[in-house]
């Protein structure tokens, strides 16, 4: 009788609790062998191969492409023994019969099948004849006589030319073979070891998937290689050499084994590689880092580095206050901004929750909520984003802060802005709307608490007393420090400022 074996997603080191399933090796029905890769999976890490430590046949998968699994989730269920006795005679199948159930050791850093690594054997080239056991072909009765391979899985009977049912078991830590078709041919340019080419359908001696990887990156058709390792084991090296005779077109060579310090070299050569390739993708048109970007590089890198930023947003209604405006400007005088309204909203918002317009002292540890609102506006300009600072934003009229707007970003174009002009803010207003976008999460301007961002302005349907209209939408986030106050701060806060674009009357509140 058969036993189903489950497999589970084994723990993949370093402290790694998940893995997506990129490429599934086998499908439901495959015969597979002892800790062949049966899965392609990706972590925070790396992509790994991950082998079956059971020789069966695949009875079901659990997973589609893309499916993140946990670690200890069911992967595959291998039915064990479930195999037809093959042409192997009696003999072979009670050999088979009276085997033990064989799993692999530790394939895998963090996991091992419990099989201990003492009971482990191979199978020596020596042994081989003609793809079959070297007694067997001498006549000697049938059934495993190796003195040196592993016992078949319970009840799976040898198949033709497949060594009398002995698949090799590789001795590895991290890594293990994977099934493949026939080797023998010598690849172009490579002259075979001398010898009979072996005849049966077997495993490629590969365990390393950086070994297949650097296969496939350079052509190199691992079916045609003699591995130079134990057992014919496929080295890195042996790959290096491969493709030195492609690329080298200089005749046939032959294949020996490499020194012991090949891998070293390989790895170095690898390791410059990777570093040519590093100066070549950024072996473009090199911009200084300095002036202008240069600054606002260093403070948004520190704002990331220092501030446990985070964003709420919100949809609102800003037909009102477009109409207000319309209305203001037609009064006569100095037209508002839209800029204007919206910084005359923020300053009283900061009246409401004083939180926002703060700052920390990582030395005092403190939060200093700061008296006056020194308003930081976005301005882009052909030398990059900069922020220049209305000061004593909260005691200016609309009027005031629309001449105060116009009178920086006319000097931040000319680029004569000072550094007084660009410092000592404590909030910051950007409208990113004018770019014509719709939303953004905006980076606080450190050492600030928090920033408010506005989007465009745009029609869109809208329930307005209780009926569908085409209204004017806004979307309006804030990004605040963590620290200085929490979410219903922060929430309250924005749904304030939305609450005044939608009904510009609630200003008069706070008049």
């Amino acid at each position: 009788m058969a036993q189903v074996l489950e497999f589970r997603l084994p723990d993949l080191g370093e402290g790694l609790t998940e893995a997506e399933i990129v490429r599934w090796l086998v499908a439901e029905g495959d015969v597979v062998a002892v800790d062949q890769p049966v899965v392609e999976v990706e972590t925070a890490k790396a992509m790994v191969e991950v082998p079956c430590p059971y020789a069966g046949v695949v009875t079901a998968r659990f997973g589609e492409e893309g499916t993140e699994l946990p670690v200890g989730a069911p992967l595959i269920t291998v039915a064990v023994g479930a195999a037809e006795p093959g042409p192997g005679g009696s003999g072979a199948s009670e050999g088979s019969a009276a085997a033990t159930e064989e799993s692999s050791g530790n394939v895998l850093v963090g996991y091992g099948t419990g099989a201990p690594a003492a009971r482990r054997r191979r199978i020596r080239p020596s042994a081989l004849s003609g793809g079959r056991p070297a007694d067997a072909a001498a006549g000697s009765a049938p059934g495993p006589s190796l003195t040196a391979g592993p016992d078949p899985a319970p009840g799976m009977a040898p198949e033709a030319g497949s060594f009398a049912g002995h698949e090799p078991v590789w001795d590895s830590a991290v890594e293990s073979p994977a099934p493949d078709a026939p080797r023998g041919v010598a690849a172009p340019g490579i002259v075979a070891p001398a010898g009979p080419a072996p005849t049966h359908e077997g495993p490629v001696a590969v365990i390393s998937p950086l070994v297949r990887r650097l296969a496939r990156e350079h052509g190199v058709d691992l079916r045609e290689l003699k591995g130079s390792g134990p057992d014919g084991l496929i080295l890195r090296a042996d790959v290096e050499h491969a493709v030195r005779g492609l690329t080298a077109a200089a005749g046939p060579q032959r294949l020996a084994p490499q020194p012991e310090t090949s891998a070293v070299s390989l790895s170095a050569s690898a390791s410059a590689s990777v570093s040519a390739s590093a100066h070549a993708a950024v072996a473009g048109e090199r911009v200084p880092l300095r002036g202008v970007r240069g600054a606002v590089a260093e403070k948004l890198s520190r704002s990331r580095r220092e501030i446990p930023d985070a964003t709420c947003w919100v949809d609102a209604d800003a037909t009102e206050l477009m109409a207000a405006r319309r209305a203001m400007n037609a009064s006569g005088g100095p037209k508002i901004s839209l800029l204007a309204l919206l910084a005359r909203i923020c300053t009283a918002a900061l009246a409401r929750y004083p939180e926002l317009n703060s700052t920390v002292d990582l030395d005092a540890r403190e939060i200093v909520r700061l008296p006056e609102v020194h308003l930081g506006f976005a301005a882009q300009t052909d030398r990059g984003l900069v922020v220049p600072v209305v000061r004593a934003a909260h005691g200016r009229t609309a009027e005031s802060l629309t001449e105060e707007f116009q009178r920086l970003t006319d000097k931040a174009r000319q680029g004569s802005l000072t550094p007084a002009d660009l410092t000592g803010g404590t909030f910051t207003l950007n409208n990113y709307g004018v770019f014509g976008v719709d939303g953004s999460t905006p980076i606080i301007n450190h050492p600030e608490a928090a920033m408010l961002g506005v989007g465009r302005i745009v029609p869109k349907p809208w329930v307005h007393q209780g009926e569908l209209a085409v209204r004017q939408v806004v979307q309006l986030s804030l990004t605040f420090d963590h620290r200085v106050c929490d979410g219903g701060t922060a929430g309250g806060f924005l749904r304030y400022v939305a609450d005044c674009v939608e009904q510009p009357a609630v200003l008069l509140r706070t008049l």
